[in-house]
């Protein structure tokens, strides 16, 4: 049997419209495939345009090793499913199987969909969710369950259906019993799905759900001997959501409903509703604010909240049933309010290793506990045989940050493309200084819309926040002569499509766009950012690294995002080898700051200008030389 290398030259010539093995690509295939049979972590810094999936599938695949992928993007989720995993099985010469597994409310709940039905029928109490839906949706939801779908995965549906109605025929791991304890347990498609990807050789999975899966103690996912984290610039952040506590009113409200479902009390659920409008006026007073001292009144509503999940706990535990509905129902409310309880006891005593904060609106406040350091929890993913984490970006702080063993291999692969001659990375020098607040607002304005023009729309303009794109979506709609798409005017998949079929278009777009957008060709070839992407100073969970690293703060914590989100927004430009275009950060600071060369040997090797007439110039070349820009490629 020959290398991993040699299967992917077996097989990239199969690639839709051609291909082949890429030097980058194959010193990834070698390095994943020495870290899977030596038993050792890899971490591999891989370009646009060099094929990683590809680059670690068959690898994985060749080893016969179960291999778990967890990704950061639903994007690329579906690539590997939809697309390079379907490829590699019919191409590649060696049979695997593959799953694709996703977090419990993903799925529809047979046992939920049954008593969603039967609520208002006399036969149980009101399920109080399938009592604020509609029920014409739930019975929808049930034909499709029971004749169009075999996974009960929301993806699958052809239709979007209202968070109520989803809400009243799925549940969540918090109070899912499991499939022992409920009576259409063997029928689940939740339990198919864990149980499919039991049986498969690939499992690919979010980076949350393995967060999940490790601050389990490992019991969600099935065993595996190799780990591929892809999108691993994302790791730290998601490890540290999943490692922490996210409490808020609406925690006591779901209990109330679910308790309201089992037991005929107004009392019982009254008084969660209390503790929910008493947490809910504590953290109002307190968002925005990371908490260092205990706050007497949110004491007190935790405390009450306390007591009366105890309550709850003590009424469901009294009831006695034979009915099986009744006893799922029962072992959901038992699961959801031991779960909050436990969640209670730690917020009554955060231990200093963690930060507290209080974030959200007025409406929905949110209190949030995250560890400072997330190499605690993800301890247990460096005991595994191979760890293998790779991204485009890459920082050299990273590793250290996730506890990554520092004997374990690191590689950069590059790209293939030819940033050099195909790309020009210009920095707006002129421009006054972004914390001048709306002089610098305007001179962005000017400037977008010179680029734009000479561009002829073909613009992803990125903003660091909403606020941002706002003003420059009304300063601008009127003066540029092309169409100006803007981020929540529609789906985002539905502007997506609207930008890549209208060549004059604009899309105006904040963080959420700066990274898992693909859009090839002449539609783009101009990526604006208005300025150098740092965090705001006081936000919590930063500020508390900070004090940790003390002298070492920006290098350690502020420089490496900067450098990753910056890297992430310009990768949206060269997406082929044939692409062409300018990327303009119009921050000064990436002239003139000490740490400049720093964040532009994150970026691609592309040429360097100050001069908006050479931009000009180049931008008006490639409109009138479309045939550079076919968005063929490998």
């Amino acid at each position: 049997m020959g290398t991993a290398v040699d299967a992917l030259r077996a097989v990239v010539g199969e690639l839709p419209g051609g291909g082949e093995a890429r030097e980058g690509q194959e010193r990834m295939v070698a390095a994943v495939e020495a870290a899977i049979n030596d038993h050792h972590h890899l971490a591999v810094q891989a370009g646009t345009g060099t094929g990683k999936s590809l680059g670690y599938l068959i690898p994985a695949i060749c080893s016969g090793r179960r291999t778990v992928v967890a990704t950061a993007t639903k994007a690329l989720q579906d690539q590997l499913v939809d697309k390079d995993l379907p490829f590699l099985a019919e191409h590649l010469d060696r049979p695997f199987t593959y799953a694709a597994l996703k977090g419990r409310s993903n799925y529809l709940c047979l046992q939920r969909a049954k008593e969603a039905l039967q609520s208002g029928q006399g036969t149980l109490p009101v399920d109080p969710d399938a009592e604020r839906a509609p029920r014409h949706e739930i019975v929808t939801l049930v034909e499709w369950a029971t004749h169009d779908t075999t996974s009960g995965d929301r993806a699958e549906l052809t239709f979007e259906p209202t968070d109520r109605a989803w809400a009243a025929v799925s549940t969540s791991a918090r109070e899912c019993p499991g499939a022992a304890r409920c009576p259409v347990g063997e029928a689940c498609f939740a339990e198919r799905a864990r149980t499919a990807a039991a049986a498969a050789d690939v499992i690919v999975v979010n980076l949350h759900l393995y967060g999940v899966h490790l601050a389990s103690g490992q019991v969600v996912l099935p065993d595996h001997d190799v780990v591929i984290i892809d999108e691993a610039h994302q790791l730290e952040e998601i490890i540290s959501a999943t490692s922490g506590i996210d409490l808020g009113p609406g925690s006591f409200v779901n209990l109330s409903r679910t308790t309201r479902s089992l037991i005929v009390d107004d009392r019982l659920a009254g008084d969660l509703e209390a503790t929910a409008s008493q947490l809910g006026d504590a953290l109002d007073g307190l968002r925005d604010q990371r908490l260092r001292h205990p706050d007497p009144a949110l004491e007190a509503a935790l405390g009450a909240g306390r007591g009366r999940i105890d309550a709850v706990l003590a009424a469901v535990r009294s009831i006695v049933s034979d009915d099986a509905d009744v006893g799922a129902r029962k072992q959901r409310v038992l699961r959801a309010a031991t779960t909050l309880a436990e969640e209670l006891m730690v917020l009554a005593d955060v231990p200093p290793t963690s930060v507290a904060w209080v974030e959200g609106t007025a409406r929905a406040p949110r209190l949030r506990v995250a560890p400072i350091d997330v190499r605690g929890p993800l301890a247990p993913l460096w005991e595994m045989p191979s760890v293998v984490l790779t991204s485009a970006t890459l920082p050299a702080a990273l590793p250290e940050r996730l506890g990554f063993p520092p004997e374990a291999p690191t590689l950069d692969v590059g790209s293939p493309f030819d940033f050099e001659h195909h790309a020009l990375l210009y920095c707006a020098a002129h421009l006054p200084d972004p914390r001048s607040g709306t002089t610098f607002d305007a001179a962005v304005h000017d400037e977008l819309e010179a680029l734009i023009d000479a561009a002829g729309g073909r613009t992803l303009a990125l903003f660091t926040s909403w606020r941002a794109m706002t003003a420059a979506v009304e300063a601008l709609r009127d003066r540029i002569h092309h169409p100006i798409l803007e981020q929540g005017s529609l789906p985002k998949p539905a502007l997506l499509r609207a930008f890549a079929v209208d060549e004059a278009a604009c899309l105006f777009a904040t963080m959420g766009f700066w990274q898992g957008i693909d859009v090839a060709g002449p539609t783009l070839s101009l990526v604006t950012i208005d300025r150098l992407p740092f965090p705001r100073p006081d936000e919590p969970l930063l500020q508390a690294r900070r004090e940790l690293a003390r002298a070492n703060a920006f290098t350690t914590v502020d420089l490496p995002r900067v450098q990753v989100l910056l890297a992430q927004g310009a990768g949206r430009l060269i997406r082929t080898a044939t692409d062409r275009g300018v990327v303009a950060v119009l921050d000064p600071r990436l002239a003139s700051a000490t740490y400049r060369w720093a964040v532009v040997q994150a970026l691609p090797p592309m040429r360097r200008t100050k001069n908006r007439a050479e931009v000009e110039a180049f931008l008006r070349s490639l409109r009138n030389d479309g045939s550079d820009q076919d968005g063929t490629g490998q």
